[in-house]
């Protein structure tokens, strides 16, 4: 018996298989969808926002610029 999932955009259910290969969205306009919002900042991880690398590598030693 093949896993059942819900597409995390639209709550269709689908079979985990190679028959659905944007699982575990149900189609390329689903997954497209779900990358948009993140892309956008609708979707966020909660936390602290990661220091930029800028601010990462910054040093008071000119040598090391």
């Amino acid at each position: 018996m093949k896993a059942k999932v819900k597409c995390p955009t639209c709550q269709k259910e689908i079979e985990w298989s190679p028959l659905f290969p944007y699982r575990p969205f149900c189609s390329e306009r689903c997954k497209l969808i779900d990358l948009g919002a993140w892309a956008s900042g609708e979707f966020a991880i909660a936390g602290e926002p990661a220091t930029p690398l800028d601010e990462h590598y910054q040093t008071e030693d000119p040598k090391l610029h």
